[in-house]
């Protein structure tokens, strides 16, 4: 479409005055055919597009437009903030100079003596109040206190954007802080320069702006207690790094030297033993003020001195739990670093370990808080296991890329949520396999690979659950059974859409359903036999199938009755007259050949033998769909397409005049009760296992009606 073109409709729609359906008329009136039409569709379709191209150019860039006015107000706004720190800063100097002007230049001439050759730790440390004292416990500076502190946090921070909520913590201050360069986990590649905050209680991650000196922008917190380190062996040229640990995720972080990288591992090891120890102390302390107060009367019990004597014997002495072990101490952390690392085996055997030690001991405060904290982690690695289970995760992989999950979920005494967990990954495996399945135009090759898809996965899925849960509660079996069933409508769902509603002839929806048969009898292998659930499901469809094809042979049956001229059948050629007795063996009707006779004919009629035929093709192909639910459905259709040849007969002897024809009738109806009906009768009892009442009711009247040729009573 030219430019002109495209700008002459583009004004035409855009113009106020514009009337869809006055358009419309106008266009359909000019045009000279489908071809007119399907070129200004395709115009108006492509200025459509390039509408809503340039819709999206200008939405983009009015958003980009206001992410940077946005930018720029967080960016004033920081800098106002830290004014008015400033000058509140300012203010309170002055008003101390008249008060402390000698004691604080000399005390801010020994500091910068003191720390002007200090490392890169004394220097953080002197930064936020203190030094580090004796055995790595930090104490105060000299002439810092808790004001000191939070200022000395509040004025670092306030180069950090995003972080104003850490001031609102009371009693936090800064510990340690350094630049760190980050790595990517997997491949080691470099990602951001960062700058680390320790707190007292929590890990404070922020990014540099480059385009804002001395600025940062907050990326991540994280609490103390829930954070693990781990350092990491030099690996030239990758050196000086260390990782940090929090569910779930990892991440790697370099230091300047191996100087800094040490005393980054030091001042976090140091601050969460702090952090543990000022917890312990205030859950002592807590318990202490809700312990009842001791009984000073020494009167009123007499049997008070015989119970202290009894708490004072060896015996209670030795019912106390050790905890002083270094396994149990590093325990919680421990675990977190397995759940961080994903070594789910490892951690439970550390709970099993645990187990088994408390076991039979009693329970004192130290032993109740330890399980607490361990109990913290059961509920993260329970929900890391459950993680593992969902629909959400990848489900490549087949049953046994739940096994490792589903074990450790057993394992921690969780058999049920693991048996749930189990199968409703299962249950999406299987909906995403046959969603995924490509839709062939042949109904019978889409309806092969549906059953192999589905009844595979079923099968795999058994024999990984009874691997998962053999031991185990056999409630899970009845949730499997439960299951399979469901799994069971899913597929009969997929079958019935492809072979049943798209109203497939009768012999390929026998063929398919042969196959799903087929397939269902290769789990009774594993003692899971669901045949009489597909039975049951697909009774309805097979019903209405059956029901569907009898009124299209009893249509076509009347259509032939008709024409009716009875005259014997001329096939002209030897084959056809070879190729239609081959048929009738196929049939079962054996003693076809009496009825041939010389140059190709046949002493029947058409109207008979396209009726035995179809007939028979009918009864085979709803004998590969039989189940006894279908025995009253096959039967009472039978009868009543044979009626309808019947009934043809009988009315035709009783109305035809001329003796020639009369007698070749006659004939028709001798094949017809003689051979046909004993052979169907014959066929459907070997199929069904036990033979039809009426069927022969059908034959004995027929009998009746050759004895009395001129009776005027229908068979019935």
């Amino acid at each position: 479409m030219s430019d002109s073109g495209a700008s002459r409709l583009r004004r035409q729609l855009e113009s106020g005055g514009f009337e869809a359906r006055l358009y419309v008329k106008q266009l359909s009136q000019q045009s000279d055919g489908d071809r007119d039409l399907q070129e200004h569709r395709q115009r108006v379709q492509a200025l459509a597009e390039e509408t809503a191209q340039n819709l999206k150019r200008n939405v983009y860039q009015n958003y980009r437009q206001f992410i940077e006015t946005a930018r720029e107000i967080s960016y004033l706004e920081s800098e106002m903030y830290q004014l008015s720190h400033l000058l509140t800063e300012q203010k309170s100097s002055l008003e101390s100079i008249p008060l402390a002007l000698l004691p604080a230049a000399a005390a801010g001439a020994s500091t910068g003596e003191d720390t002007a050759g200090a490392g890169p730790r004394e220097r953080g440390a002197a930064q936020a109040g203190f030094l580090p004292g004796p055995a790595g416990v930090p104490r105060e500076g000299p002439g810092t206190g808790e004001e000191g502190k939070q200022r000395t946090l509040t004025t670092l921070l306030e180069k950090v954007e995003g972080c104003r909520d850490l001031l609102e913590t009371p009693g936090q201050y800064l510990v340690y802080n350094g630049d760190l360069v980050e790595y990517e986990a997997d491949h080691m590649a470099q990602l951001q320069r960062v700058h680390g905050f320790l707190m007292n209680d929590c890990l404070l991650v922020a990014t540099w702006l480059p385009q804002r000196r001395g600025m940062y922008r907050y990326n991540a917190l994280y609490p103390l207690d829930r954070l693990a380190v781990v350092n990491v062996k030099d690996n030239p040229p990758m050196k000086d790094m260390f990782k940090l640990l929090m569910f779930p995720e990892s991440r790697i972080f370099q230091a300047e030297n191996a100087k800094i990288k040490r005393e980054w591992l030091e001042v976090l090891e140091e601050t969460k033993r702090a952090l543990s120890d000022k917890r312990r102390r205030e859950q002592e302390e807590a318990a202490a003020l809700r312990a009842p107060p001791p009984v000073t009367s020494k009167g009123s019990n007499p049997f008070e001195d015989e119970a202290e004597e009894e708490l004072a014997t060896p015996e209670a002495e030795e019912e106390k739990v050790d905890l002083s072990m270094e396994w149990i101490q590093e325990l919680p952390e421990d675990l977190d670093v397995c759940i961080a690392q994903r070594d789910f085996e490892g951690a439970v055997d550390l709970l099993d370990k645990l187990n088994h030690y408390l076991e039979d001991k009693p329970s004192p405060p130290p032993v109740k808080e330890l399980r607490a904290k361990v109990d913290e982690r059961v509920r993260q690695l329970t929900e890391v296991l459950v993680f593992e289970l969902s629909p959400d995760r990848s489900l490549r992989g087949g049953p046994k890329a739940t096994r490792r999950a589903v074990s450790q979920l057993i394992r921690l005494g969780q058999c049920t949520k693991a048996c749930e967990l189990f199968l409703r990954n299962r249950a999406a495996a299987v909906h995403t396999a046959i969603r995924q399945l490509r839709i062939e135009g042949a109904t019978l090759l889409y309806i092969h690979k549906l059953c192999h898809v589905f009844f595979t996965s079923l099968l795999e899925t058994a024999r990984e659950f009874e691997t998962d849960f053999a031991g185990t509660d056999s409630g899970c079996y009845s949730a499997f059974v439960v299951w399979a069933r469901s799994a069971m409508g899913m597929f009969v769902d997929a079958f019935s859409k492809q072979v049943f509603d798209s109203k497939e002839s009768l012999s390929t929806a026998a063929e398919c359903v042969k196959v799903a048969k087929e397939h269902c009898q290769q789990l009774g292998e594993i003692g899971l036999d669901l045949t009489f659930i597909i039975h049951a499901l697909l009774v309805k469809d097979i019903q209405g199938a059956l029901l569907s094809y009898k009124e299209i042979i009893i249509e076509a049956t009347k259509h032939r009755n008709s024409e009716e001229m009875w005259r014997r059948m001329n096939l002209m050629t030897p084959e056809a007259l070879g190729k239609l007795k081959e048929e009738m063996r196929s049939c079962g009707v054996s003693n076809f050949e009496q009825y041939t006779g010389d140059d190709c004919w046949v002493n029947l009629s058409y109207t008979v033998v396209a009726f035995t035929k179809q007939t028979m093709g009918f009864l085979e192909e709803a004998l590969k769909l039989y189940f006894p639910e279908l025995h009253m459905v096959l039967l009472e259709s039978l009868v009543e397409v044979i009626l309808v040849a019947v009934q043809h007969v009988d009315y035709s002897l009783r109305c035809e005049q001329d003796p020639e024809k009369k007698a070749f009738i006659r004939q028709n109806a001798s094949f017809l009760y003689d051979t046909v009906l004993p052979v169907v009768e014959r066929r459907f009892e070997e199929g069904v296992g036990k033979p039809a009442k009426q069927l022969q009711d059908l034959r004995n009247a027929s009998r009746l009606l050759r004895v009395n040729p001129e009776s005027t009573t229908s068979v019935v």
